[in-house]
């Protein structure tokens, strides 16, 4: 559909050029050397695995192994590929860094076999794990690594979007600008799907859409609906009103679990109830990462809320 598209053209290549909060560029700018090991969390699109990239190449410029771990998964990638070069010294004597994307797609075996290499070669490796769910890396590595959330200031989101549109030369109407707003707001701060839905609506050098941001009427249907049990008439009213939510479903399920966070404790739904919500939702926001059929993963997690 397009020559071009923006999230290549645009994607950083230094830190300059990375969507930080203060704190974290303060500590990315200062790296000479060494670093600790480290992990980075946060939902897809946030620039994580660009991040690690530009660390090594850039700012380090060191000798390093990339794995994405959603593909290579198990115990054997530890012991053959992660051992195999952490084990020998680099040719120019700085440390090595092992980049494991997707690092919560590890398996436990492969994360406790991760956590001795570690530990057993910290004198000549570093590693840089990205994970889109924390809770799903072991607390042995967690506490072997420091920790950063790379959700960025909403602010300097809207600057980077902007700054893009100039830069192409996209013409916003008055009566859009509002929805250009609107569109980064309802996607954050998933940085690459805001990238991907302006050039989409961008086609013809003008940017149009129709954004709508009142989900609070979708999410309350939602939720009526799973404690109803009525989930058939559930995935019925969603797929009559998919362009109000721009059928993007995890988007979706994230705006429902932060409705269940914000829920008050009732006699029908109490903190237990609550709390069992929290993990199936957890879970399936988890699996939409890999699935391909989103819509599906959806109504799968709507079913089961509704079991509970």
């Amino acid at each position: 559909m397009f020559n071009n598209l923006y999230v290549e053209k645009y994607r950083p290549t230094k830190l300059d050029d990375l969507v930080l909060s203060d704190n974290n560029r303060k500590f990315f700018e200062s790296i000479e050397d060494e670093i600790p090991n480290l992990l980075f969390v946060g939902t897809p699109g946030l620039g994580k695995t660009t991040l690690a990239r530009i660390l090594v190449n850039d700012v380090l410029k060191c000798q390093y192994l990339y794995i994405n771990a959603s593909d290579e998964n198990g115990i054997d990638t530890i012991r053959s590929k992660v051992v195999s070069f952490s084990q020998t010294m680099s040719l120019d004597g700085k440390l090595k860094v092992v980049i494991l994307d997707e690092a919560d797609g590890i398996t436990i075996e492969g994360q406790r076999a991760l956590r001795n290499t570690m530990e057993e070669y910290s004198s000549r490796t570093r590693f840089i794990l990205t994970a889109n769910y924390k809770h799903r890396i072991i607390p042995a590595i967690q506490s072997r690594t420091q920790s950063f959330d790379l959700n960025p200031p909403i602010d300097d989101v809207v600057k980077r979007i902007v700054s893009i549109v100039k830069q192409e030369g996209i013409k916003i109407e008055d009566n859009q600008k509002t929805n250009l707003v609107n569109l980064i707001k309802q996607n954050y701060p998933d940085i690459r799907k805001i990238i991907n839905a302006v050039q989409k609506a961008s086609v013809k050098g003008n940017f149009s859409v129709d954004v709508s941001l009142d989900s609070k009427e979708i999410v309350e249907r939602i939720h009526n609906k799973i404690i109803a049990k009525d989930i058939i008439n559930l995935r019925k009213y969603l797929i009559e009103n998919e362009n109000e939510f721009q059928g993007d479903y995890h988007n979706l399920m994230k705006q429902y679990l932060n409705f269940i966070y914000e829920i008050n404790s009732s006699n029908t739904f109490d903190d237990n109830k609550k709390r069992e919500y929290i993990l199936v939702l957890s879970e399936h926001m988890y699996k939409d990462v890999f699935v391909l059929d989103k819509e599906i993963n959806a109504f799968a997690c709507w079913y089961a809320l509704s079991k509970i």
